[in-house]
């Protein structure tokens, strides 16, 4: 179906923009905030309503198109539960983006209680949902390389999750970091995929020479 191949393209359009923004806004804090040893919500609360907050709020959107072109193309028996864990995504982003965390430091607030738990259901919910989606048979071709990437966002955020408790936020910034860029890279190859979905008697099926399964 054409409208699965735009949604794809759109998507990664709004991927590609995410993270461009996300850079930008790391550029523009104060330098004295180390990206190794603090978060990105830590980055964001420095520029309340800047570009990191819109980079979270164009990811989510990404990932609505992501959905749309998921429920136009070829059924599967895992794919509610899959749409439902990505819907949880972008909604835990928007939430995120939406209620400021605390400046670092400072004691936790109730709005920063809300962002944490947020942004823990959107990281967990996202890992869960591109296993789900390894299942589909039109994203076959990148079956393997999904749940690759899954594995590792489930060490990358025990390995967060030991820093922030037991590690004394060591190099938490750096877990995260790489925790976002293997999660955005899951809806990157979903998209991907879309994007070079065929169509053979009006059901998407998956183009043989993209990422091998």
């Amino acid at each position: 179906m054409p409208e699965t191949r735009s949604t794809g393209l759109l998507a990664l359009g709004g991927i590609a923009l995410a993270a461009l923004l996300t850079v930008i806004g790391h550029l523009e804090v104060n330098d004295d905030l180390n990206p190794w040893a603090l978060t990105i919500s830590d980055f964001a609360v420095s520029d309340r309503g800047g570009v990191i907050d819109v980079a979270m709020v164009v990811l989510a959107l990404a990932t609505v198109a992501l959905l749309y072109g998921l429920r136009r193309s070829a059924p599967a028996p895992s794919g509610r539960a899959a749409e439902l864990l990505l819907g949880a995504w972008a909604g835990g982003l928007l939430l995120a983006a939406v209620v400021p965390t605390n400046d670092p430091g400072t004691a936790m607030t109730t709005a920063a209680y809300v962002h944490r738990y947020a942004s823990v259901a959107a990281f967990l919910a996202l890992p869960a949902a591109g296993w789900l989606l390894a299942r589909r048979r039109d994203l076959a071709p990148a079956a393997r390389t999904l749940r690759i990437l899954v594995l590792l966002s489930l060490t990358l955020a025990a390995a967060m999750v030991w820093s922030a408790y037991p590690g004394d936020r060591l190099l938490i910034g750096l877990a995260e970091r790489l925790l976002i860029l293997v999660e955005v890279a899951v809806l990157a190859i979903v998209a991907l995929t879309q994007a070079r979905a065929v169509v053979d008697h009006g059901v998407v099926v998956p183009h043989r020479s993209g990422v091998a399964a």
